[in-house]
């Protein structure tokens, strides 16, 4: 167990076995609710996780975890969304979201632990108030519109793991068809995961620790994925949505809240 990791951070229960009988039920708690949440809507797992995983793990695990679940996730689940969104339109949406990701990663090493919580609160509460006023609608998307989504999207995957924000708005200003939006979210999601891992394995991010958490996860994220798509075919997008935000809302306020406190 990551022992000498968790124990760099401050307030946390210094006795080892302590925190190895706490972080088991918190790590499947998060990862629970942030399936769930992806499964329904197509979105939401790493906004809700990486806050989640902040709670107790460093920065570095807390993005390298929720990336290979994601990635992990995508791939388990590819045959429930293969062939609903066309693949073509969102080569400029990876490219982008490659540079994007370098760079982004880039900053993570960088940053503080209570920096980091304080970006992903803002990031978190930010992207909720945008997709409160962002509704389902086609347009027409141009190549500038896709290379600047996929590029900011990007910076956030490596920086933060958090890919969401500006591809959630993209699709949901650009898709009205709630399948199609959520199939193209999840695609480019997956993508985003693999490209993240890589980066962050090329900065000697991922290690021993990474794989254990991971295993620690999988189950959790197999359970979590099963009652989430069963959600998303008996009640659709319909009304879970605000619920969605709601409880990202309260999850962004209180990694914010947290690593305001941590720098007192």
């Amino acid at each position: 167990m990551p022992c000498g990791a968790i124990s760099r951070w401050p307030g946390l229960v210094r006795s080892c076995s302590l925190i190895d009988l706490y972080l088991w039920p918190a790590l499947w708690a998060v990862v629970i609710v942030a399936v769930v949440l992806r499964s329904f809507t197509g979105f939401g797992f790493a906004l809700a996780a990486v806050p989640g995983f902040a709670l107790f793990l460093p920065p570095a695990q807390a993005v390298v975890l929720s990336a290979s679940l994601s990635l992990a996730l995508g791939v388990q689940t590819f045959p429930q969304y293969r062939g609903k969104t066309p693949l073509r339109p969102m080569i400029p949406l990876f490219l982008a979201a490659i540079v994007g990701t370098v760079l982004g990663a880039q900053l993570l090493v960088l940053l503080s632990v209570s920096t980091f919580m304080l970006l992903i609160g803002v990031a978190v509460i930010a992207a909720c108030l945008a997709l409160s006023v962002f509704h389902p609608r086609r347009r027409k998307a141009g190549n500038a519109l896709r290379l600047g989504a996929g590029l900011s999207s990007g910076l956030m995957n490596g920086a933060f793991a958090i890919p969401g924000p500006p591809i959630i708005i993209y699709a949901m200003a650009t898709e009205s068809d709630p399948a199609a939006s959520r199939a193209l979210m999840i695609l480019f999601f997956t993508f985003s995961s693999l490209v993240a891992l890589l980066t962050f394995s090329a900065g000697g991010l991922v290690s021993l620790n990474s794989l254990w958490l991971f295993l620690l996860g999988y189950p959790a994220m197999f359970l979590g994925d099963r009652l989430g798509f069963s959600l998303f075919k008996r009640y659709g997008g319909r009304f879970y949505r605000r619920v969605a935000l709601v409880a990202l809302f309260l999850v962004g306020v209180s990694i914010l809240l947290k690593g305001l406190s941590s720098l007192s």
